[in-house]
């Protein structure tokens, strides 16, 4: 009788398999409240049973599909303008039902902590939360979670923004959607994948990261940490842990303080493994259209800000040829000002991360929200959100959205020697240069001896600067904002900051040795 009741089981769980397989499934990319992209054909695609027949419907738009042999399938809709909302429906075998669908602008909003961090955490919080009745801005927040190989799906829903959701919202996210949508009038979809103390190798794919000499070696090596795991785990629970509880159980007899537990091998699972967060977190997304992408992160990568260079355009690159859309729109945020100030110029690996994000502008349809100027020296996240969600805006509605408005601070594109002094030559100098407070600080000069000292800085004219220290009468280089955290007053008549920089190429702290 047992043996009968195992087998009605068994076989239960086998029908309800088969009735799971043959059920249309889209990733949650797709669903309820979404907003989907304007102004390009609308792409849905999922998975079935290999040949079933599947019909999308968008509003009065209908276009019928067939899985491949993988149970594979996608439609392409007509392209929509901007409104909603509709109804759309996928059907197959079952039938899937999506109400509330808007038709607007969708931005990924991803990076490290700086964009995980909420709404709830930022300044004026009750204000903030308060005003933020804004329905047609709708947010898809993607779990933190890993995998070794690329995802299909995820467990996340879209949300509706109100005064009692926003509080849960990436605040930079927020805020620079929530500037496109005042100022396009149009719905704002934001999808936030992001992870706190993550490095970008692991938002990169891992074909991208083999196909590169300098980058390789990153997946080389967490292969051997993988394949060493179960002895390195073994090793921690017999070995380490034991010995660990002995010393505190010592330290107790003696009244001392204990010591911290150690901490577990990485392994499996780790969200430093390359390629471990592109695979679940981004991965997933690929299917659905989006107008582009704002990055907030460089924390974690800053003692290779080297490295940074060519990774990070690496990554950008990774994530355009995964959603198969072109050259999209790819903003970022250059690290804030942080830690001690320095009380003599020298080196800094944050300032060469910086450098790092300023060249990847060299990227077509990339832009850079600098803010060296509102930082935290006591906290790697500072509150202010506002402001770099504005900074980001700025750039996608000048570029993207073709607003004739200044969209970035100064920036030096020209360096000449006169006499004793170097004479700066600056872009995006819009209203011309500006001394917050009426004095230039922030530059620092050499000679051949390469040996950085403080400098006088005077603005001559709309667009140029003069550099110079008496003690230095044949200079060579400048640098400005050249520091983990800087004193920087430089801007432009729209209220930019100017982003740090060097007219010299001198290696650096995290340069390779040779």
């Amino acid at each position: 009788m047992r043996r009968a009741i195992v087998v009605v089981v068994l076989l239960g769980i086998g029908l309800c398999t088969q009735a799971a397989l043959a059920d249309v499934r889209v990733s949650s990319v797709y669903g309820s409240n979404m907003v989907l992209q304007r102004g390009v054909p609308i792409r849905v695609a999922g998975k079935a049973d290999p040949g079933e027949q599947v019909l999308v419907t968008l509003g009065d738009d209908s276009r019928p599909a067939i899985t491949n042999g993988n149970g594979d399938w996608s439609v392409l809709l007509s392209k929509r303008d901007a409104g909603g909302p509709l109804t759309m429906t996928i059907q197959g075998k079952n039938t899937l039902t999506f109400d509330n669908v808007l038709i607007g602008e969708v931005w990924a909003c991803s990076g490290q902590s700086n964009m995980q961090f909420p709404v709830n955490a930022v300044v004026n919080v009750d204000q903030e939360k308060a005003a933020a009745n804004y329905p047609n801005i709708r947010l898809l927040t993607v779990p933190t979670v890993t995998a070794q190989e690329p995802q299909f799906t995820f467990n996340g829903q879209w949300t509706v923004c109100s005064p009692d959701t926003v509080g849960g919202f990436t605040a930079v996210g927020y805020f620079f959607g929530r500037d496109l949508h005042k100022e396009l009038g149009i719905p704002i979809g934001l999808i936030n994948t992001s992870w706190g103390g993550t490095p970008a190798e692991s938002w990169t794919s891992r074909a991208v990261l083999e196909a590169d000499p300098k980058l390789r070696y990153m997946v080389t090596n967490w292969d051997k940490i993988i394949a060493d795991y179960p002895a390195a785990i073994k090793q921690y629970n017999e070995v380490t842990l034991p010995e660990w509880q002995k010393k505190v159980e010592e330290a107790k007899a003696k009244g001392e303080q204990p010591p911290q537990q150690p901490g577990t091998p990485a392994g499996p699972g780790n969200p430093w493994q390359p390629a471990s967060l592109f695979n679940a977190m981004i991965a997933p997304l690929t299917p659905c259209r989006i107008a582009g992408a704002i990055w907030y992160q460089g924390e974690s990568n800053a003692g290779r800000a080297y490295e940074y260079r060519t990774l990070f355009p690496a990554m950008i690159e990774c994530w355009r040829d995964a959603f198969d859309e072109g050259d999209f729109p790819f903003l970022f945020v250059q690290l804030a000002n942080f830690m001690a100030r320095q009380d003599a110029p020298g080196e800094s690996a944050w300032a060469e991360l910086r450098e790092a994000q300023l060249r990847t502008l060299k990227l077509d349809d990339t832009g850079m929200a600098v803010i060296i100027d509102i930082g935290d020296a006591a906290d790697i996240h500072p509150r202010n959100k506002q402001d770099v969600g504005k900074r980001l805006a700025l750039w996608a509605l000048a570029r993207t959205y073709h607003k004739h408005i200044p969209y970035f601070g100064p920036e030096c594109d020209d360096a000449d020697r006169a006499g004793n002094k170097m004479v700066l030559h600056f872009d995006h100098a819009d209203g011309g240069l500006v001394a917050k407070g009426d004095v230039l600080h922030g530059f620092a000069i050499a000679g051949r001896d390469r040996k950085l000292v403080w400098a006088l800085a005077k603005i001559v004219g709309n667009d140029r600067i003069e550099v110079w220290n008496p003690g230095v009468p044949h200079p060579v280089a400048v640098r400005y904002g050249w520091a983990d955290n800087p004193d920087c007053t430089l801007y432009n008549g729209a209220g930019l900051a100017a982003t740090p920089f060097r007219t010299d190429d001198w290696p650096g702290t995290t340069w390779p040795k040779e």
